[in-house]
């Protein structure tokens, strides 16, 4: 994961056994060989017999630890929520927010009320400036709107926090801020993305109606919605174009801000945001700023109010009543991604819960589920991970002596942040009762909006977490030049102290390796060893990485996701890269463990077999048409199957291990294979 403001399920199957790590005899395919699908191979049963759930649109090895891990924090809230004001502390902040969420007929009883105050201020706008007013105001709330603002480190000097504006405001996406927007949504012609549209327009138009419009005034403030949506993808950058750092850092004296909007002053929007004053910012896509401005200039001001209006209850439409929720979870989720049923209300909850106040639900969760032997063990592996990595880049043959003496000094920098955070937010100021559910999301967004703005020009808080540490997900930081692994990711099945080495390397070893290696992928690489984007490459040695990853790009770009949509090999690039250089460097990790050794076949498999087994195990997913359609347009990471069989087709270990001859599909002719890190 990268710093930017652009940027992790009931199981239902044969039989819904307990999690454990490694190898699940029982879901392979013995009529395939492992040679020719390894993927289909070790999870093949599995595929023929899993259904997915209605509420799910892809269903995943982490949807079963997500699964338990729900259980968990369900108990967690149920026992805060129950201990009312007996409860302090953290406890008493998860059981009153998870309490408001709960209360189903009073949220249902108050419909849009809630609202009425911040309806009020958007139906006040008369002017362009009360519209940058409106936005800045809506920022303050956590609504995704006009453009995104916000603070992050510097990419050229990442001691200090810098102002960044950058593209945002688009509706036609799954996550409630618009995380995953995609300009392509706007104007692919294929059919489905026409009937998309139009169904766009139809879900604005029944939401303005439940907020008193006429169907026909509904229906035009809706289409206005869209064409203003519209020109603002038209400005916007491809997800492509957004994953290259350079591409994106350009920092600017606010006092030049004006020539980058053709004289819109936006010092209204930055006044309602509380920031503090800023001499300069990092203006990410200054396309982007330009079109907005010149739509600020020429769109009506009802047009925008509609705009405003919309993208108020897009975010809040989650945390409403039925009247409200149910029609967005029928777009949002079932229109864009194929789910037929919303998860449980407590799943809601508890996420919305985790969301908010992720902290304070952390210091729970860590303190009942999170063993301290956990992280040591962690720490373990993740050392010898590393010792790993840096012998392979003591010996990488295509990199040349003053590059690689950089890359050492990189790996060694790295921070590693395991469990949960030294510090823990203090959620103390929120104002979280049992009141109103929507208004408590809406504090708490305002909440980490000033924590995240009152950065600007301070130093950058190298400790600080981001992601809670419930979370099923790990990730890399190129400011910190740091990998961090949350305790909700440290359990089966990509952990479990009880199984052997192989599984272990080959599950929560491989994600190890995999952030780090994102240090090094085709954005990672570019920032040194103090997290700057500072070019320490010799012109040799970038050639020869760019021409291997050209090589996985084309490799990638030739699989498909679904019928005839393939993935996007530009797209996924980084972590395709990552899930290569995982899988090599957590693979003679594990070799390193077992040197000496006896090694003895388990359930009759190798180390080594199990190692790979495992890693196919960890990958195991299906998705429903709609969502692996989605996912190829707008999805980083690659489908579980490509994740699996796309890198162990250029590894020669795997090869051994499993005894694959040359020409077979699971192994690429040496001319093909292609190995970075």
């Amino acid at each position: 994961m990268r710093k930017t403001l652009l940027a992790a399920a009931a199981a239902v199957l044969v039989a819904a056994a307990p999690l454990g790590a490694g190898v699940e005899p029982q879901y392979f395919d013995p009529s395939v060989r492992p040679q020719d699908d390894f993927f289909s191979y070790v999870n093949g049963t599995w595929l023929k017999h899993v259904v997915i759930p209605p509420h799910l649109a892809r269903y995943a090895s982490f949807n079963r630890l997500q699964e338990e891990n729900w259980a968990k924090l369900h108990g967690l809230c149920e026992q805060a929520a129950t201990k009312g004001g007996a409860a302090t502390g953290a406890e008493r902040l998860v059981g009153d927010f998870y309490a408001s969420g709960m209360d189903e007929a009073a949220i249902n009883a108050a419909g849009a009320k809630p609202l009425d105050a911040e309806l009020a201020r958007i139906a006040a706008v008369r002017t362009a400036d009360d519209v940058l007013e409106a936005l800045g105001h809506l920022r303050m709330l956590g609504v995704n709107a006009g453009f995104r603002f916000g603070s992050g480190p510097d990419d050229k000097d990442s001691t200090r926090e810098l102002a960044e504006i950058a593209q945002g405001g688009l509706g036609l996406a799954i996550s409630d801020q618009g995380r995953d927007a995609d300009r392509d949504y706007y104007f692919n012609p294929d059919a489905k993305s026409q009937k998309l549209r139009e169904d766009y327009v139809a879900h604005i138009a029944a939401t303005f109606v439940l907020l008193g419009d006429t169907p026909d005034a509904a229906r035009a403030a809706a289409g206005r919605v869209l064409q203003l949506e519209t020109e603002l993808a038209r400005a916007s950058s491809t997800r492509v174009q957004l994953r290259d750092p350079q591409t994106n850092y350009h920092k600017i004296k606010f006092a030049d801000l004006p020539t980058y909007t053709g004289g819109v002053d936006l010092k209204r929007y930055f006044a309602a945001t509380n920031a503090p004053a800023f001499s300069e910012l990092n203006l990410a896509q200054p396309a982007f700023l330009k079109g907005f401005a010149a739509q600020l200039q020429s769109a009506p001001v009802e047009d925008w109010k509609s705009y405003l209006r919309w993208h108020l209850l897009r975010r809040t439409a989650p945390f409403l009543g039925d009247a409200f929720a149910d029609p967005h979870f029928a777009f949002f989720g079932t229109a864009m991604t194929g789910v037929t049923a919303q998860e449980p209300r407590w799943k809601r909850v508890v996420t919305a819960t985790d969301d908010a106040i992720g902290d304070a639900l952390g210091q729970l969760y860590v303190g009942a589920f999170f063993p301290p032997a956990a992280k040591a063990r962690a720490l373990e592996l993740v050392g010898n991970v590393r010792a790993a990595m840096r012998e392979r880049l003591a010996t990488l043959e295509w990199m040349d002596a003053p590059t690689r003496a950089k890359a050492v000094a990189k790996l060694d920098a790295f921070t590693v942040k395991i469990g949960y955070p030294d510090r823990w937010l203090d959620y103390s100021a929120v104002g979280i009762d049992r009141r109103s559910y929507v208004l408590n999301v809406l504090r708490a967004a305002e909440f980490e909006t000033r924590r995240n703005l009152a950065k600007i020009g301070g130093p950058v808080d190298k400790d600080e977490w981001h992601m809670t540490a419930p979370t099923v997900n790990a990730y890399y930081s190129s400011a910190v030049n740091g990998i961090t692994f949350p305790a909700g990711i440290l359990q089966p099945p990509f952990f479990d102290a009880q199984a052997d080495d192989a599984v272990n390397y080959g599950g929560i070893g491989v994600v190890i390796g995999h952030e780090m290696t994102h240090g090094f992928d085709d954005s990672g690489r570019q920032y040194d060893a103090h997290g700057n984007l500072n070019d320490w490459w010799t012109a040799a040695s970038a050639e020869q990485f760019k021409q291997r990853a050209a090589g996985l790009v084309k490799q990638y770009s030739g699989y498909v996701a679904h019928a005839d949509v393939h993935l996007n090999g530009e797209l996924t690039q980084g972590e395709n890269i990552a899930d290569l250089g995982g899988l090599k460097v957590a693979y003679a990790a594990l070799q390193k463990a077992l040197a000496g050794k006896p090694q003895p076949k388990i359930d009759g498999f190798t180390p080594a077999q199990r190692f790979f087994i495992s890693h196919a195990t960890v990958w195991r997913d299906i998705m429903r048409p709609a969502e692996a359609i989605r996912r190829a347009r707008v999805d980083p990471h690659s489908p579980g199957k490509w994740r699996v069989n796309g890198p162990l087709a250029n590894l020669d270990e795997f090869a051994q291990a499993f005894d694959v001859p040359e020409g077979a599909p699971m192994r690429r002719a040496k001319s093909e294979q292609v190995v970075i890190w």
